[in-house]
């Protein structure tokens, strides 16, 4: 029953993990399982029979979510963009609250406004070379193949901390419709590259953001707002035309009150 249960919650996962603003570690959180997930990840040669079962049914569920909902995703954002863009809009601005919340635990140190605008720098610096990330993800060659290695290593660090979008840092470097694509096409020359920096992304940095969020919470929390706040200006797609006004209006309010009914309701 509790690896049924993990599946389902897997799920879960996966479907947020596609949609921009909504963050795969906090809707684990919201669902009990992301401290057992990063210690099964960290501690996994500590028992590797249990690790194995539990990350398993987990990652299947998410799998399933992903492949069931990503073609659903991508033909909303191919045949109405602006409400599409606007609902994760108010997914994105409806957990800002959340997140900065996070930002009080610990000790306050005005240093820490200092990660804040490295974030945020460091999102400015990928949308000025957005057109250079799109060009590398969809030439071919080695360059390709490291870049989207690294572009796997970024989507496990969005996997991992809670607050951050894997999808949103997606669509921050100008990569999300180019991955949905890949994903249901199942474009293997990009898909496994990319997977393979999940892979060495989530083995190197979960020990390495367990201690940060463990230790330091207050500055890498900060970091992650940064990154959050400066994604905004990419993502934001201009206001809608005549005719998609009241919809786009309509989805940024659903994804705002929806956000902030599950924080409030589920955040600890």
């Amino acid at each position: 029953m509790e690896k049924t249960v993990n599946v389902i919650k897997g799920v879960v996962i996966g479907i947020a993990t596609l949609v921009p603003g909504v963050s795969g570690g906090t809707m684990a959180i919201i669902l009990g399982v992301y401290d057992q997930m990063i210690h099964a990840i960290s501690s996994f040669f500590k028992d590797i029979k249990e690790n194995t079962i539990f990350l398993a049914t987990l990652g299947i569920g998410a799998l399933v979510g992903i492949l069931a909902f990503s073609r659903i995703i991508e033909y909303s954002l191919e045949n109405f963009r602006f409400p599409m863009i606007y609902l994760f809009l108010g997914v994105i601005l409806g957990g800002i609250p959340v997140l900065y919340k996070k930002t009080l635990v610990g000790q306050k140190d005005k240093k820490d406004w200092f990660c804040f605008v490295i974030g945020f720098i460091i999102i400015m610096l990928m949308n000025i070379y957005h057109g250079t990330f799109v060009n590398l993800a969809v030439t071919t060659g080695f360059l390709n193949f490291l870049f989207l290695i690294i572009a796997g290593i970024i989507i496990a660090v969005a996997l991992i901390l809670p607050g951050i979008s894997t999808s949103f840092m997606l669509l921050a470097i100008g990569l999300y419709d180019i991955t949905l694509s890949a994903i249901n096409n199942v474009e293997l020359n990009f898909l496994i590259p990319i997977i393979i920096g999940i892979v060495v992304g989530v083995i190197t940095t979960t020990r390495i953001l367990e201690n940060l969020l463990n230790n330091k919470p207050r500055p890498t929390y900060m970091l992650i707002l940064g990154f959050v706040l400066g994604s905004i200006i990419e993502v934001f797609p201009g206001i809608p035309v005549e005719i998609d006004i009241i919809s786009s209006l309509l989805t940024f309010i659903l994804g705002f009150v929806t956000i902030r009914f599950i924080s409030n309701k589920y955040s600890e």
